[in-house]
This record gives structure tokens, sequence and C-alpha cells, in this order.
């Protein structure tokens, strides 16, 4: 239904003339005008998710800034001394350093490197720690450090047993079983030692050493060993008699050769070299040349 313009005319009137007068509602049929979108609530809600994700931001670079300053870990610092003033106040503290296994390593260097003092609270020592400064001895091949509390600090060692001299390149160094030179130790202190030449006789000597130890009368005389080739020993006996084991079947020969000088007191003669590198026989010779005389069966004069 349309209206006239002078209908629409007398409403308006009639609405001027009548303030109180309710406004007539929308003619039926006529489309209605949507509100405009609000952006600035929109711009409202950016701006508060934008703020949730600056402040931990924010937070966080604070954060770094504290950790680079170290302001942290001397706060941190700062309590735990304070703790471990604390503990030992209360009795944790050291009274008692008990070492057992030490034989060449000095009790004085041993706590200098560990750098314990008695009364010092026994929590401020750290067991593995003190056991890696121990490792670095010269002398210490393992060792155990534990905090028995209230008051003890327990330290086992386990400290490396010289085995032989050797010589290369012109200097002499004390090795232990596994043919490792032990740093720092004077060979005079060691000189009745078996001295065993060669570059590559050290990690050879415990097998050798071994060997002469089955024949401990003849193993005694034995006063120097030369490692020949790679292969091989040749040996300096007392009275600078020259003994040549074999590249094979050496223990064979040491033993058929010590069972020569109990039967046969062959050290006793002038005999300068004796040659086991045969299977099947045994080669004598004297400092003039000449063989000493000998009963034994299937030797060679």
């Amino acid at each position: 239904m349309r209206l006239s313009r002078s209908t629409r005319s007398r409403g308006a009137a009639a609405s001027a003339a009548n303030p109180t007068a309710r406004p007539r509602p929308p003619v039926r049929g006529r489309p209605s005008r949507r509100a405009p979108t609000r952006k600035p609530a929109r711009i409202g809600r950016w701006a508060r998710w934008l703020g949730f994700g600056l402040l931990p931001a924010a937070l966080l670079g604070a954060g770094v800034l504290v950790w680079q300053s170290g302001v942290l870990d001397r706060a941190a610092a700062s309590v735990s001394e304070a703790s471990l003033r604390l503990t030992g106040d209360l009795g944790l503290k050291v009274r008692t350093v008990l070492v057992e296994g030490r034989g060449h390593t000095a009790p004085d260097d041993l706590l200098a490197l560990l750098g314990v003092e008695r009364g010092m609270p026994i929590l401020a020592v750290d067991p593995a720690a003190a056991r890696a400064r121990l490792d670095a001895l010269p002398w210490v091949a393992d060792a155990e450090v534990e905090r028995r509390l209230p008051d003890t600090l327990y330290i086992r060692l386990t400290e490396r047993k010289p085995l032989a001299l050797w010589q290369h390149d012109r200097a002499i160094t004390v090795i232990d079983a596994g043919g490792r030179v032990i740093p720092g130790v004077h060979p005079g202190r060691f000189a009745k030692l078996l001295l065993v030449v060669g570059e590559d006789a050290a990690p050879h000597a415990a097998a050798l050493l071994a060997m002469l130890e089955g024949e401990p009368d003849l193993a005694e005389k034995v006063t120097a060993a030369i490692r020949v080739g790679g292969r091989r020993w040749n040996l300096r006996l007392d009275g600078n008699i020259d003994v040549r084991l074999p590249e094979e079947g050496a223990p064979a020969a040491w033993a058929r050769f010590a069972q020569m000088v109990r039967r046969e007191q062959l050290l006793e003669h002038d005999v300068a070299l004796v040659d086991l590198r045969l299977p099947d026989r045994l080669i004598v010779r004297t400092s003039r040349g000449g063989v000493p005389p000998l009963r034994a069966k299937g030797q060679e004069t």
C-alpha cells in the first residue's frame, strides 16, 4: 500500500504538534538499513591480543638480560655458600681424610690437589670432580672418592706399578704393566728393574717378564732385554752373557736353557753367547771363540 505525499506530510505535522506521540512503525514491506560496522571495536580487540603477546615477550627479554648480567648466578652462589656454611655449623665438616692404596703419591700433594682442608663443609667436596683430579696424577691408575657423613672423606687409590725401564730415543723412562710411561718419575729410583731396549719394547715387556719368571733363579741374572726387528728378544745376563731367544717358541727355549744351566753349570764357564734360535740345538760360544765342555746330547759344538 503506497502513501501519498499529503498523507506523509500530515503525519509529520501531527508528530510535531504532539511530541509525546509514539512514532509510527515503518511501513511493512520497506527494507530497513543496517547499522554501520564499528571499526574502533575491532581495533580494540587486536590491541588486546597484541598486548597479551607483548607481555610474555617483554618478561622473557627481561629474564635474558638478568641471566646475561650474572645476577642470578651470583645470587645462587651466595645462597649455596650460605647453605654450606650452615651444614658445617651443624657438624657436617671434614675432620678425617682416609686414604687407602697410596704408595708413591705424596699425601700433601694429594690434599693440595683436591683443595680439601680439615674443618671445611664436607658437602662442599664434589666426589666426581675430586676423582677426575686424582686420575690426572702420574701414579694414579684409578681413584674413588666418597663422603662418609658426617665428617669423613674416604679416598681409595689404585696406583700404577713400575714394571721396567724403557730405553728408546736415547732416553730411559719408567713404564707400567701396560707399557705406558709413568711421567715425572726418575729412573734412578728403580735401577733394579729390568731394562728393555727398542722402539716397540715397552708394549711387549710384560709378556717377556712373565716368561722369564717361569725360571725365577735364572730371571734374577737378566739385566737387559733388547727387542730385535720387532720380532724377538736378545737377553743380557750377568757377566755380559748374551742369550738369543727365537721368534717362535721362546718360552720352551728359555726353559731348555734353564735346564742346561742347572745341569751343566753352563754359566760357570767362560760363556759369551748362547743361541737358542734353533729348536733342536743350543749353540754356545766363549769369549775366546771356543766352546765350553758340555755333555748334553743334541748340541752343536
